[in-house]
C-alpha cells in the first residue's frame, strides 16, 4: 500500500471519535507505512513508520517493552492509557507515538478506518465494509431492512435522514413526510423527546421499542424500533424501523449488530469527505502558487481552459489568544471557506476553493475582474460583514500565481485598514499596494530613513516642535497655505514660518518637484500615520500665534 499521509493528518482526520494522542510528537513520522497488528508470538517485519496496533496489551511493562523495540511510528493500545514516568521517558526517546483506542470501540473498526484513510488517492468504489460499498449508507439501509423485515431509516444526531431503505410503502404517512423533507418533523422529534426516547437510545446498545404516536388525522403511527449508532463512546446518530410489533430476540440482535456496521460505514464516509476536501485544498493550493506542479493540479481542476480569477478571503476578526479562541477561530475559517466553496460552485460548476492557512483562497472561472468582485461582494453580503476579499487579476488557467499575488496584495491592504471597501480589485488599491511593496523592498534590504525628513524628525524630537506635521499637511494641499493651516489648526502666517523654518532645518528646497516628491514618499513609507494626522483642536499657542506678525516666531 502507498502511504498517503502522516500521524499528524491521521488523527485530525479522525479525531478524538476512536483514537487520541496519549504521548509523543506525531509530527515526527513523515509518512506511514502501514498498518500492523502486533502479534507477540510472530518474528514480525514492520514496514517503515508503520503504525502498530496492541490489541489485547494492557501491561505497562509490556507497553515499555514494545515501545523500546518497535521502531514504528505509533502504537495503538486500549485506552485509558496510565502514562507511568517510564512510559513518558521510552515514549521521548524512541520517538514512537502512543495512541489510546476509545472504550467501546472494535480494533477491527480501527484497522479498517486507518487503511482506509492511509490509502493514496480517492475512494475505490470497490471497497466494501461488510459487503456493501464503503460509504454507501442506502445499499446498508436497505440490507438492513432484509434483516429485520421492515423499512428503515439511518439518521444523524439531529433527526436528519441520512439514508433510508426500500419497502417504505409498508410503513405511514409519517414515515414519507419525513423521508421527503429528509428530516424528522419537529412535532414528533417533541413527542419522542417528551416520552423520553432519545434519553433511552443515548444511554443503551439494545433497541428500544416506541409505541405508535399519534398522527394528526387522530389515528396512530406504526410503532418504532430505534437502535443508536455509536463509534466508541461518540453518539452518531441512530436506525429506525417501522414495525407492528416489537422484534423477535433474533432480529433484535442483528439490529444491534448492523448499528456497528452503520457506525464503520458513517465514519468512513465522513473520513471520505475530509480526504475529498484536503486533496481539493491540495489541488488548490499548488494551482495557485504556480511550479512544476501546477499545470496538473489545473488539469484535475478542469481549469486548463478556462480564464480564472483568484479571490482571497479572510475574517476581519480573532476570537482571542487562548485556546479555546484558537479553536473557534479555526472552525469559523474552515466553515466560512466551505461557504465560499458551496456559493462559487453555484456560480460555476468549476469553480473551486479551500483553506490554506488562514486565508480562503478559491479559483472562479470568469472573464473579467468585475464579475468577480460583483460574485464576492454578494458572497460577503450573504455571509456577514465579518470578512474581507482581494480579488485578483484575470489570468489563464496555467498562470493563476499571478492572480494569487494579486489577490494577496489587496488583502493585505484591506486588513492594514487602508481600503475603503471590504472587497476590492487590485486597480482599487493600487497605490496603496505600491507602498506596501516598497515597504517589503526596505524591509529587505534594511534601509533607514536619512535625508530631510530624517532631520525634520529629529529636531521635532528635541524641540517638541510640529515641523513634519507642517511639511505632510503642505504636501497633501498641494502648496495651498490656507488649506494646509487649516488642516492643522494654525494661522496661515504662522504656517508661512513653519514652512521657512523647515527649510532651513531640513535644508530641503520646496520648489524642487524631485526633493518633494522624495519627502512625500518617505513620509508614507517610513511614518504612514503621518499621512493621516488625527484632528486636534487649535491650542493656546497656536491662538496667539494666529495674531503674531509674520517672523515673529
Amino acid at each position: 500500500m502507498s502511504p498517503r499521509t502522516g500521524l499528524a493528518r491521521v488523527l485530525d482526520d479522525l479525531g478524538t471519535t476512536l483514537i487520541d494522542l496519549v504521548r509523543g510528537d506525531p509530527g515526527r513520522a513523515v509518512d506511514i507505512g502501514g498498518v500492523v497488528i502486533h502479534d507477540p508470538h510472530d518474528d514480525q517485519v514492520l514496514p517503515p513508520s508503520a503504525l502498530v496496533l496492541g490489541v489485547g496489551v494492557r501491561d505497562p511493562a509490556e507497553i515499555l517493552d514494545l515501545l523500546g523495540t518497535l521502531g514504528a511510528a505509533a502504537l495503538v493500545v486500549r485506552g485509558p492509557v496510565e502514562v507511568t514516568d517510564e512510559i513518558a521517558a521510552a515514549v521521548d526517546r524512541s520517538g514512537v507515538a502512543l495512541l489510546g483506542l476509545a472504550p467501546g470501540a472494535s480494533w477491527t473498526q480501527l484497522a479498517a478506518m486507518l487503511r482506509s484513510l492511509l490509502a493514496e488517492g480517492e475512494v475505490d468504489p470497490s471497497e466494501t465494509l461488510g459487503g456493501v460499498p464503503a460509504g454507501d449508507l442506502f445499499a446498508l439501509a436497505n440490507a438492513v431492512a432484509s434483516l429485520i423485515s421492515a423499512p428503515v431509516t439511518i439518521e444523524d444526531r439531529s433527526s436528519r435522514v441520512l439514508a433510508f431503505s426500500g419497502r417504505q410503502h409498508e410503513a405511514d404517512p409519517s414515515r414519507v413526510e419525513t423521508i421527503l423533507g429528509r428530516q424528522v418533523p419537529a412535532r414528533y422529534s417533541q413527542m419522542l423527546e417528551a416520552r423520553g426516547v432519545f434519553q433511552q437510545l443515548y444511554r443503551s446498545d439494545q433497541p428500544v421499542y416506541i409505541e405508535g404516536l399519534p398522527a394528526d388525522d387522530g389515528t396512530f403511527c406504526l410503532p418504532r424500533v430505534a437502535v443508536a449508532v455509536r463509534a466508541g463512546d461518540q453518539f452518531l446518530g441512530s436506525i429506525w424501523a417501522a414495525v407492528r410489533s416489537p422484534l423477535p430476540d433474533d432480529r433484535s440482535r442483528a439490529f444491534s449488530d448492523a448499528a456497528k456496521l452503520v457506525a464503520l460505514h458513517m465514519m468512513r464516509q465522513r473520513a471520505g469527505a475530509d480526504v475529498e476536501r484536503r486533496l481539493r485544498a491540495d489541488l488548490v493550493s499548488t494551482a495557485v502558487e504556480g511550479g512544476p506542479g501546477a499545470a496538473e493540479a489545473v488539469r484535475r481542476l478542469g481549469l486548463s481552459d478556462q480564464a480564472c480569477v483568484v479571490l482571497a478571503l479572510a475574517l476581519a476578526h480573532s476570537h482571542g489568544d487562548d485556546a479555546a479562541g484558537h479553536a473557534r477561530l479555526l472552525a469559523e475559517r474552515q466553515q466560512i471557506a466551505d461557504a465560499l466553496a458551496m456559493h462559487l460552485t453555484a456560480v460555476h460548476p468549476r469553480a473551486a476553493a479551500a483553506l490554506i492557512g488562514d486565508v480562503a483562497y478559491a479559483i472562479l472561472p470568469a472573464e473579467s475582474e468585475d464579475r468577480a468582485l460583483r460574485i464576492a461582494t454578494d458572497f460577503r453580503n450573504r455571509i456577514g460583514n465579518h470578512v474581507l476579499v482581494g480579488v485578483g487579476q484575470v489570468a489563464d488557467g496555467l498562470a493563476l500565481s499571478r492572480s494569487r499575488a494579486g489577490a494577496d496584495l489587496v488583502l493585505r491592504v484591506l486588513r492594514a485598514g487602508r481600503a475603503q471597501c471590504p472587497v476590492a480589485r487590485v486597480s482599487d488599491v493600487h497605490s496603496e499596494g505600491l507602498l506596501l511593496e516598497l515597504s517589503d523592498l526596505i524591509a529587505e534590504r534594511g534601509d533607514t530613513l536619512s535625508g530631510p525628513v530624517a532631520r525634520l524628525i529629529d529636531y521635532d524630537r528635541k524641540h517638541s516642535a510640529c515641523l513634519v506635521e507642517t511639511l505632510n499637511a503642505w504636501l497633501d494641499a498641494f502648496g495651498d497655505v490656507a488649506a494646509a493651516s487649516a488642516a492643522v489648526f494654525v494661522h496661515p502666517n504662522t504656517f508661512r514660518y513653519r514652512l521657512r523654518r523647515l527649510s532651513e532645518v531640513g535644508e530641503i528646497d520646496l520648489s524642487d518637484p524631485n526633493a518633494r516628491f522624495a519627502a512625500m514618499l518617505q513620509l508614507r513609507l517610513w511614518l504612514p500615520g503621518a499621512a493621516e494626522p488625527a484632528p486636534r483642536t487649535p491650542s493656546s499657542t497656536d491662538a496667539r500665534a494666529a495674531t503674531a506678525k509674520p517672523g515673529a516666531r
